[in-house]
């Protein structure tokens, strides 16, 4: 169909070319002959099982002409060529689809619609210089869509004969392509990654949430007798959801172009200059890129944002955010959110009662377009104290934000440096400003302007500070940020006395393992074997966890196992379960410890018989070959069996990656007195405090205090209403996947994904004096829901298909303890509910005057409750029931 100019050609003909020119030398139409062809692209998608039969997608054919219009009388290899689509048609790729499909009984100008069609059908102009298009010609204010359904056709007749890798620009953009010649056919295979072309999307960075997606592209030039007598081009695009599987989806996009006839044709045209002769042909012709362009469908029918807020509110009232329904309109209504303007949303928000209004917010600030940003900015008043609530969650869903921007940054560093009317609040921004800093980081923006502002705000904070409430501020948003260059002060802190010495070993505790030196470790050893001063319980501890989860020398491990035995009793035994459940977890360090084991002074019945009732341990929640998630639960408690430290974390797993998904830490301090007791050497003279700290998808949250002061304690004893305190309490964008793509075939494409939380973390500590008993609750309850999308959009019609998933879940972790006796009676109890799970699949094709076809399915299944099991001394203690207290009794919730 289209000659291919060989090497002997260029001899042959009267202009001398080089060898050069000759071997990158391309397409080359005969003078004087009309090609007649045919053409069809089709796109079905599925679920990557390769079953047309369970796919959706359509079918566009068509005859072609191509004629030669023009050839540069300089050179063989400068052309201008006429393309004309003829006999347009629209099917199913889906044969089996019979009485249901979309187009039957519907002629190409019912379906396209007939301004459509008709410049469907006028024909192109293609400016090619050795194979390679040079310009796109086409008619001024066409419809886009229409245009890159006839720029996919004309990128098929870019090409090369020689293999090699360079650079094209086609309808895809501008991307690296590989040729790959062959005796009877030419391969062309385009790098998808590296096109160049302006097309929204983002993704969620972590890995763990994050969404996988690939993209393949061939075409295959066909040869015989040196003539190409058919292409055939294949694009395929995957995604998958990294922790569930079974989120994913393919769309694969198929072109043929085939060469039937020949018959004679119109002369060449005369002229040197290309600009000439193609005023020549038609003067309304404009040179227009051959990338494709971006356009939107009109959504006909679709309700407002008022209207689809009023639809969906009920599901999103309090008492139902346990429910995945909320999480699944909660996701729904962020979509609709990102196409609103600033005067829409504010609107909605003014309008809105107290109690759905917090789920609102959360909804306004995850969608994350400046409009919305701007709405939920005017709405607030951080000056008013009426509102904290609100401000709160505004925060919070600033801090677990998908893709943050400079503006987002900016905009919390110009509210702190205003006025609050409470300064809970002006605390929380600065936490949240040091997760920002790191998500922004994690995306190659650690040199914006304002990363580089809020960089010196926390560190100069840090170094400046006198106030004890704003050192701790600074260092929770330092916890967030993880700067490197924020270590040598957290080791001064680490070394300092009271609650900051224990946030920045905590802090530190947070940092990769690359960042703990030699030189960090020195102060840590410091800080655990006391070298220099007394340290709290659990400062030591948590100095004593780094070094061992960070490449523990020979010494430094040997040093920690020499220890136990010398330390107070529950420092003995809490130090003593952390070795043990290195060696039984096989963490990195376990390999140290056991080396170090095989010496006698280390390792003997003395050191390792030590009782006591603190404890850690790690177990898997889940384990599969690709992916894992673990818990891990330590308590230490006093020497007079009160709790001074309940940890609770799970990790989640996927190749390298790791997510903290939750922390929960309840500490508690200098409540020896309420029981006549005597104090953990280095602790006597701690105030009465007891507080929860928290931690939610890599984000440290504002920590709670139950009480701060003996007044205080005292006060809420007495007054308790049994209710425990919420730490996080919304709706949490998990994940937000979002590419648009443009098809070769000139067909827009969407890939989506989005996975909403509904979540609640609770906690309590209940004391009583009668009993003398403790006793802390951590509840999780959580409603998740993932929707997975894809759609093909040549806007006269449409196919999609939705892949979802649902579960509601809750995961609760209750300690007592019994300390009228040593060693204490002990239960801990760890539960997760029975999950029902519930998958989704929804299939679609409709047309743009309405008309649809769809289909439906639905699986659902029990996973089982579990028990998870913990370290725990007397065990028995789980199965004693309690009497109820007497009224006089001094016991309640904080």
């Amino acid at each position: 169909f289209l000659l291919l100019a060989f090497l002997d050609s260029c001899f042959l003909s009267p202009y001398l070319l080089s060898l050069k020119v000759c071997h990158t030398t391309g397409l080359s139409l005969n003078n004087d002959r009309l090609y007649k062809l045919t053409y069809s692209t089709e796109v079905f998608l599925d679920r990557g099982k390769g079953k047309q039969q369970d796919s959706v997608g359509y079918r566009i054919s068509s005859n072609v002409d191509v004629v030669l219009l023009w050839r540069n009388p300089d050179g063989d290899d400068d052309q201008l060529i006429q393309i004309t689509m003829k006999d347009v048609n629209v099917e199913n790729v889906n044969e089996q689809r019979g009485a249901k499909s979309i187009f039957k009984g519907k002629n190409p100008p019912k379906i396209i619609r007939k301004k459509n069609l008709e410049a469907l059908q006028r024909p192109v102009l293609l400016h090619l210089i050795h194979g390679k298009v040079k310009e796109f010609y086409s008619y001024p204010n066409e419809p886009v869509a229409i245009e890159n359904l006839k720029r996919g056709l004309a990128s098929l007749f870019q090409m090369q004969l020689s293999s090699g890798t360079t650079n094209e620009v086609d309808i895809s953009g501008d991307c690296k392509v590989t040729y790959q010649a062959h005796q009877d056919k030419v391969t062309k295979i385009k790098a998808l990654d590296s096109c160049k072309i302006e097309r929204p999307g983002f993704t969620t960075s972590n890995q763990v949430l994050g969404v996988t997606s690939k993209g393949t592209a061939v075409t295959t030039y066909k040869i015989e007798d040196s003539f190409v007598i058919a292409v055939f081009a294949e694009e395929i695009h995957a995604f998958r959801m990294n922790f569930l599987p079974t989120i994913a989806g393919n769309i694969v996009s198929k072109q043929k172009l085939e060469l039937k006839t020949t018959e004679a044709g119109p002369r060449l045209m005369p002229g040197k200059q290309v600009a000439a002769i193609i005023k020549a042909v038609n003067s309304e012709y404009r040179a227009l890129p051959i990338m494709g362009q971006n356009f939107q469908s009109e959504c006909k029918g679709c309700p407002s944002l008022a209207e689809h807020w009023q639809s969906i509110r009920k599901h999103l009232q309090p008492d139902n955010l346990s429910k995945a329904e909320a999480a699944r309109n909660f996701l729904a209504f962020i979509q609709h959110l990102r196409t609103a303007k600033r005067e829409e949303i504010l609107q909605i928000l003014k309008a809105e009662n107290k109690e759905v209004l917090p789920q609102l917010v959360d909804a306004v600030t995850s969608a994350q377009t400046s409009d919305s940003l701007d709405a939920i900015l005017d709405f607030l008043d951080f000056k008013s104290d009426s509102s904290i609530v609100l401000q709160e969650r505004f925060l919070y869903a600033c801090g677990f934000a998908s893709h943050p921007d400079e503006e987002l940054l900016r905009a919390l560093i110009s509210k702190f440096k205003g006025s609050f009317g409470s300064n809970d609040i002006r605390e929380t921004v600065m936490i949240i400003i040091g997760a920002l800093v790191r998500k922004l980081c994690q995306n190659e923006g650690c040199k914006l302007k304002a990363v580089i502002e809020a960089k010196k705000l926390i560190l100069g904070g840090l170094e400046r500070t006198e106030k004890k409430e704003d050192t701790m501020m600074y260092l929770l948003a330092l916890k967030n940020a993880l700067l490197p260059e924020g270590i040598p002060l957290l080791l001064k802190y680490a070394e300092a006395e009271g609650p900051v010495s224990h946030l920045a070993t905590t802090t530190l505790q947070r940092y990769d393992v690359h960042f703990i030196t030699d030189e960090v470790k020195k102060t840590l050893n410091r800080i655990y074997h006391q070298n220099r001063k007394v340290h709290e319980k659990t400062v030591r501890t948590t100095a004593a966890t780094i070094i061992l989860n960070n490449n523990p020398s020979y010494m430094e491990v040997k040093n920690i196992l020499l220890s136990i035995g010398e330390l107070p009793k529950e420092m003995n035994k809490y130090m003593l379960a952390v070795v043990q459940d290195i060696l039984r977890f096989e963490t990195p360090a376990s390999k140290m410890v056991r080396r170090v084991l095989k010496d006698m002074l280390a390792h003997n019945y003395d050191r390792f018989s030590k009782s006591g009732s603190s404890s850690a341990y790690t177990g898997y929640i889940t384990r599969a070959p690709h992916l894992a998630s673990t818990y891990s639960l330590d308590i230490l408690y006093s020497g007079s069996g009160i709790l001074r430290r309940s940890n609770l974390n799970i990790f989640q797993y996927i190749g390298k990656s790791h997510l903290h998904s939750s922390q929960v830490v309840i500490e508690a301090q200098g409540l020896e007195g309420l029981i006549a007791a005597t104090p953990d050497e280095g602790e006597e003279n701690l105030d009465s405090y007891a507080g929860m700290s928290a931690i939610l998808f890599d984000v440290q949250l504002r920590p709670v205090t139950f009480f701060n002061g003996y007044s205080d304690l005292m006060s809420k004893m007495l007054s308790a209403s049994g209710d425990p305190v919420s730490v996080v309490k919304g709706l949490i964008l998990l994940t937000d996947h979002s590419q648009e793509l443009q098809l070769q075939s000139g067909l827009k494409a969407n890939m989506d994904v989005q996975g909403g939380l509904a979540i609640d973390i609770s906690g309590a500590m209940e004391f009583s004096l009668w009993y003398r008993e403790s006793k802390t609750r951590v509840k999780n309850r959580v409603a998740l829901a993932i929707i997975g999308s894809m759609t093909v959009d040549s806007s006269f019609v449409k196919a999609g298909l939705e892949i979802s998933a649902e579960t509601e879940t809750g995961l609760e972790f209750i300690s007592t303890v019994q300390f009228s006796q040593y060693p204490f009676l002990v239960c801990m109890q760890m539960d997760k509910d029975g999950v029902p799970f519930r998958q989704f699949e929804t299939k679609y094709e409709r047309l743009s005057t309405g008309r649809g076809y769809i289909s439906r399915r639905r699986k659902e299944s029990l996973i089982a409750g579990s028990e998870f099991p913990l370290h725990q001394e007397n065990s028995e203690m789980c199965n004693v029931v309690f009497a109820p207290e007497p009224e006089s009794a001094s016991s309640g919730w904080f």
